[in-house]
């Protein structure tokens, strides 16, 4: 990584800092080396609150930024490549987020064990409350459903500290299989139900493989229509019915539906969830 390039990616990173300052009050996550997540921005910015005019030059912080940083660090594992729940959009104070999906047995013995060799075995990921708001089961839990119970417990305590209620998942496969392994996963199809207090709607998206197609068409997305035939499709279209019914969309043909009519159904979908529920959060 040359010099000139990391000096265009900070001129970036101000100008986009400098257009939040317009309309937003708003706290930041340093991630200068990718210490937090390599895949995300070296300034990650949480949106606070919606500047006026009167109160431009107060601010006054909505959440304890070392308290959502710890959160953000211990939770993190629980997504494929630590790709965590982050917010990018603030809309009528409630925040719009984004993340991977959840990251398979694979990952988190991976990770944890990477961690645990080069922290000289002094690891301290989830730290001395590590334990998780999910209840246990009266069994005897083996190693793998006790490690899922502390990372996926941890990331549902970020959900509920940014107030997250309806999670949408894109995915077209309920698991993603890599050469006979499940390499990450959903909360749609988690055992042990650990994401059962959220609204789960599973709205099947192509995901980039497909767009290769879109990008040979010469970005002609009319008419392409993905194969839901595939045998990794396994994901069904499932909304609650209080979201559709206002929407004169037959989302029983979702499966006919080409690139176009797929991303305009879903976006209404979408903002009309948005746009319905009158309390704060996602």
């Amino acid at each position: 990584m040359t010099l000139a390039y990391i000096m265009y990616v900070e001129t970036i990173e101000k100008r986009c800092l400098e257009l939040f300052g317009r309309d937003y009050k708003y706290s930041v996550i340093h991630n200068t080396n990718g210490e937090v997540c390599g895949h995300y921005p070296q300034q990650i910015v949480f949106l606070e609150y919606e500047s006026t005019e009167l109160h431009k030059d107060r601010f006054e912080s909505t959440v304890q930024i070392t308290k959502l940083q710890d959160l953000v660090n211990r939770s993190k594992m629980a997504r494929c490549r630590g790709r965590f729940v982050c917010p990018v959009i603030l809309y009528n104070g409630k925040h719009i987020c984004r993340s991977s999906t959840l990251a398979g047995w694979g990952e988190l013995y991976g990770r944890t064990g990477y961690n645990y060799i080069f922290s000289g075995g002094t690891d301290d990921t989830w730290g001395a409350e590590s334990e998780p708001e999910v209840p246990e089961d009266d069994g005897v839990r083996n190693g793998d459903s006790q490690l899922f119970d502390k990372v996926r417990g941890l990331d549902i305590k970020l959900l509920r500290y940014l107030s997250v209620r309806y999670i949408c998942d894109l995915m077209v496969e309920n698991k993603k299989v890599k050469f006979g392994l499940n390499v990450t996963s959903s909360e749609k199809v988690d055992k042990a139900q650990r994401y059962a207090d959220f609204t789960l709607l599973s709205v099947p998206y192509p995901g980039c493989e497909f767009f290769k197609d879109y990008k040979d068409r010469d970005y002609t997305a009319e008419g392409l229509v993905f194969n839901w035939n595939q045998d990794f499709v396994d994901a069904p279209l499932t909304i609650p019915v209080c979201f559709t019914k206002n929407l004169s969309i037959n989302w029983s043909e979702y499966q006919s539906w080409d690139l176009v009519h797929q991303t305009q159904n879903y976006l209404k979908l979408l903002l009309h969830i948005i746009n319905s529920d009158g309390h704060e959060g996602p």
